[in-house]
């Protein structure tokens, strides 16, 4: 049976006033922020983010990955190398994106290994529905992708996902800013430096953890460093303020699994964003942050000098603050390099029910006229073994990608594989999606491609908001029992992924298919690259050892770690 994780109870107080600090700052000890035409180098290297030395699978050598930055309306241009080595891990490799980060990216996507393809080249407004500012990049967004170093063969325009991989190291940030935001009089500094990122950690590689039914983390990171429990006291990430500033803190949450409550000891934090959608202001002291979540939040460094404990504690069993686990530091200039003897103290404000609402009340005013929706989903979320299904059924990847079916003539859900894992959708219809969970393994966050909704009943609110809904990419299904209602018009056509962000829960089947508007997906596509064509035949022709991931070795391995284990492949294979 799968393994639920709970909350700790109880959380241990850290009195460390003498204790020198072990701190590095961020972004200082980080590379230098890269543009929206670059490069980045995909290899191996052995790291030691909270102490505890691994190989991992890194951009540019480092973790998190280089900040990625760009202004609305740029074009990206990024050559992914290739140079994995360490065959206990997948030695293909891809570069996908988020969707977005403080506005909407469009990206061109294939995804073999899940058999899923995705594109889009422009994008049409509903009727009625005002243009927003935050409007996808207008041109596809070009990636050039490399195949294992043995074959050497370039592929313009695609990208290759990977299971699990993003749990091994392979993630890091991308912002793109808005030189026009209409809340930039509310901070005074919004730069690399108060990008944040949020992440769990492995002390084993995830080819052999993929094996495992229901395991936890061994540590969670801020930016890049972290400590865990009865490890060393390695160095923590430190963020430094001057008294007076006020700093748009990005918080992104490249977490594989766990969901965190952030604070800072002693401040306040005021929403104005979630997942790229600005919204009203809302002040809290403590908010939930879920896997492939963004927020941004405003942070007035208006307290005395000192240092000031930054609090991420994951929602896994026993976890705590003890020893500076699960922590930074924010550090105001002019305060001595020590750790932070701040105090604990329960939130009186954290985010919950009450979500920020969207900014953009006239959408809203327009949005709540269409109080009937036009296509009512419900999808039910199950667990057997370990084994997620929606709906009675898991997600299998199909041998050709959904997209190549609809380009293809494909039109039907009986014509669309997997059988059970495809819906198919009108074009401009408002779709009214509840989904509930039943089993171990929640609270899930559930992430739509293609699209921002509005979360018009979160998990654990009793009523329904048509009003001023938060609007957002990922939301949490909460726990059985539970409910949410979530809304969006399908104004984008093409086969998008609705999954469960925690990655092992992807690996697991809990994923369907939206094909929306399938006739409208292929008039959009003028001319299919040619390089389409080679992408799977050429991902399919990888021997085991260009793949990697270890093989049988991994599942013996796994074996040594518990008996409650997902059945081996037949043969060393790439699913998700």
């Amino acid at each position: 049976m799968f393994i639920l994780i709970l909350i700790a109870s109880t959380i241990s107080l850290i009195n460390a006033a003498a204790i020198v600090s072990r701190s590095q700052s961020y972004p200082s000890s980080q590379p230098a922020v890269l543009g929206p035409k670059t490069r980045l180098t995909i290899g191996n290297k052995v790291i030691a983010p909270d102490g505890f030395e691994r190989s991992a699978t890194l951009v540019d050598g480092v973790f998190p990955g280089p900040l990625i930055a760009a202004q609305k309306g740029d074009d990206f241009a990024i050559e992914v190398v290739n140079e994995l080595q360490d065959e206990s891990m997948f030695m293909s490799t891809s570069v996908v994106s988020n969707a977005k980060s403080s506005t909407l990216l469009t990206i061109n996507l294939v995804y073999c290994s899940t058999g899923m393809v995705f594109t889009r080249t422009e994008r049409t407004m509903p009727m009625g529905r005002p243009p927003s500012h935050n409007a996808p990049l207008r041109r596809i967004t070009p990636f050039y992708t490399l195949s294992p170093p043995q074959i050497k063969q370039a592929l313009t325009g695609i990208t290759v996902i990977i299971p699990v991989q993003y749990c091994d190291g392979l993630r890091g940030p991308l912002v793109i800013y808005d030189p026009h935001d209409p809340l930039a009089h509310m901070y005074d500094i919004d730069d690399a430096s108060t990008v944040v990122t949020l992440s769990d950690w492995y002390h084993t590689v995830a080819t052999v953890l993929r094996y495992v039914i229901g395991h936890t983390a061994s540590s969670s990171l801020i930016n890049g460093l972290g400590r865990y429990a009865g490890g060393p006291m390695s160095a923590l990430a430190v963020i430094t303020v001057e008294p007076g500033k006020r700093y748009r803190m990005r918080l992104i949450s490249m977490s594989c699994d766990p969901n965190f409550q952030f604070s800072v000891d002693g401040h306040n934090l005021t929403v104005i964003e979630a997942d790229g959608e600005l919204t009203e202001p809302l002040v809290v002291d403590q908010l939930q942050i879920f896997a492939g979540q963004r927020y941004s939040v405003v942070l007035a460094a208006d307290k005395p000098v000192d240092n000031y404990w930054i609090r991420n504690l994951p929602n896994t069993a026993n976890a705590s603050y003890e020893g500076g686990t699960n922590s930074a530091i924010l550090r105001y200039k002019g305060a001595p390099e020590v750790e932070p003897a701040t105090v604990n103290t329960a939130p009186y404000k954290p985010i919950g029910r009450d979500q920020p609402a969207h900014s953009d009340q006239s959408w809203c005013s327009w949005h709540s006229r269409v109080w009937k929706a036009d296509i009512n989903l419900n999808l039910e979320v199950s667990v057997v073994d370990g084994i997620f299904y929606v709906n009675n059924v898991t997600f299998k990847p199909p041998t050709v990608p959904v997209l190549l079916q609809i380009l293809s003539g494909a039109q039907e859900p009986s014509q669309l594989l997997s059988n059970g894992s495809v819906i198919v959708l009108e074009a401009n219809k408002v779709v009214e999606l509840t989904l509930s969970t039943t089993g171990p393994g929640a609270p899930h966050p559930i992430h739509l491609h293609g699209h921002s909704f509005d979360v018009v009943q979160s998990a654990g609110n009793s009523t329904l908001n048509y009003m001023n809904p938060v609007r957002r990419d990922v939301v949490s299904a909460g726990v059985p029992g539970q409910q949410v209602v979530i809304r969006w018009v399908t104004d984008n056509s093409g086969p998008w992924f609705l999954h469960c962000h925690i990655d092992w829960h992807l690996e697991a089947g809990l994923a369907v298919v939206m094909a929306e508007s399938p006739s409208d997906t292929r008039a959009h596509l003028d001319h299919a690259p040619d390089a389409w064509d080679q992408l799977c035949p050429t991902f399919d022709s990888l021997t085991p050892s260009q793949l990697g991931g270890g093989g049988l070795k991994s599942y013996e391995e796994a074996a040594n770690i518990s008996t409650l284990l997902y059945p081996p492949p037949p043969s060393p294979s790439v699913t998700s």
